[in-house]
């Protein structure tokens, strides 16, 4: 079979037993050392997008993608701004909803808290709140109840549970004949819910009915305004922009990446820097696979010698060292994604299995929003690791191929 002359003595340079041992022994470090890089980049790059999905799934469970209110802070016919809002083919689920800062206690026990009046048949396709209840049910909030559901961290510093009383203090204060007193409402617990650490929502977030909170907040038949859920929460930027030419001046238009954005932009930007700072992994082992190139060209300068002499021409010797360099640059790249994919795959359970055997707790909740290691493998990062570890496993060849083909075949071969 046909084989160009460059490819055929590349590959067998690369298979030969050389007679120095030590660079072999550099040649092995290097492909080691690319594949090590590669599974590295691929594992880590894995672990940080499992928890950007586990961030991303936490707000996104309990954050609606748009809000839309008004300047005046309250909105008086939601039903007709719901009907505008359902026009725009983006949008799929619309809800009313009624906020306030309050004051809860019982006990003695005083938390502050974000009351949210919701109606819980609406909140389903809003938030995934009613999945994250542990205690009661979010069916259980009636109009006219006065039941209220409780974030788990708030309920456990009132030390409260389902079917406890709890007083919900305003800040705005009624006029009496006593003077001035602070407007307060005695609700019933009859949910708890978790949404997990990380983001404060179990311990900031209380949620009552919508009835139940226009007249805590003695709104009426006002609304805060409404929660919009859209169908993908990442193209929100112009899908507020097509809902503002929709409604009037004085709508307020907010989204999760106004109060989020930054966060996951921290979180991007630390990926990009992660993949830049472990890709001098690879680079290291690319100048080991430099060194060894060179010393390659110096210990076969007597067969460049003849190679020249029987009419091989200096680009064919410069292939030679390229096809050599970036063979070793191949497999280790091959290894590297065949153990970077499995690694990426199984680190949840490695790490699982080496917390419970030593006893040792490495991920905790409360930093790190998850209690175990999450990983998930992008087909582009594995992408985009392979090109960057096969180029510079290609620019190292050049310079020890480009000095293979400057030799001269009188000099290399004067003293053999």
């Amino acid at each position: 079979m046909f084989r160009p002359l460059s490819l055929f003595i590349g590959l067998r340079y690369t298979r030969a037993k050389r007679r120095n041992h030590f660079i072999s022994f550099i040649s092995l470090m290097s492909m080691l050392g690319i594949a090590l890089g590669v599974i590295v980049l691929i594992t880590v790059l894995s672990v940080m997008n499992g928890f950007d999905r586990e961030i991303k799934n936490r707000v996104f469970s309990m954050v609606p993608a748009v809000t839309v209110g008004s300047v005046s802070n309250y909105v008086s016919n939601w039903q007709e701004l719901e009907n505008i809002l359902r026009k725009s083919p983006d949008v799929t689920a619309v809800a009313p909803y009624v906020e306030g800062q309050v004051l809860i206690t019982s006990s003695g026990l005083v938390q502050p808290a974000l009351v949210r009046g919701i109606l819980p048949t609406e909140e389903k396709h809003i938030s995934e709140l009613a999945d994250k209840i542990v205690q009661g049910s979010l069916a259980d909030l009636k109009p006219h109840s006065f039941g209220i559901v409780l974030g788990e961290d708030l309920a456990n510093r009132l030390e409260v549970a389902v079917g406890d009383k709890v007083t919900v203090v305003t800040p705005e204060v009624s006029l009496s004949p006593a003077g001035v007193i602070p407007r307060f409402k005695r609700f019933t617990v009859t949910g708890v819910f978790r949404s997990g650490g990380g983001f404060g929502f179990d311990a900031m977030l209380a949620f009552v009915d919508l009835s139940d909170a226009q007249k805590l907040m003695e709104m009426g038949n006002y609304v805060s305004g409404v929660h919009v859920n859209i169908r993908d929460v990442y193209a929100v930027q112009q899908v507020t922009q097509q809902l503002a030419k929709s409604l009037t001046p004085t709508a307020r238009i907010t989204s999760w990446a106004d109060q989020f954005g930054a966060f996951f932009q921290a979180v991007s930007m630390e990926k990009t820097m992660m993949f830049f700072i472990l890709l001098l992994i690879i680079a290291v082992a690319v100048f080991n696979l430099v060194c060894t190139l060179v010393m390659v060209v110096n210990e076969k300068e007597a067969d460049i010698a003849i190679l020249r002499t029987i009419g091989a021409t200096p680009k064919t010797i410069m292939a030679i060292f390229i096809v050599q360099g970036a063979t070793v640059g191949i497999v280790g790249t091959l290894l590297g994604i065949i153990g970077g994919i499995a690694l990426a795959y199984n680190v949840t359970d490695i790490v699982n299995w080496i917390q419970h055997v030593f006893h040792v707790q490495f991920i905790s909740s409360k930093i790190y929003f998850v209690d175990y290691l999450p990983s998930q493998l992008q087909s582009a990062d594995v992408i985009r690791i392979s090109l960057c570890a096969l180029v510079l496993s290609l620019l190292a060849t050049i310079y020890p191929a480009w000095r293979a083909s400057k030799t001269e075949p009188v000099e290399a071969l004067r003293y053999e």
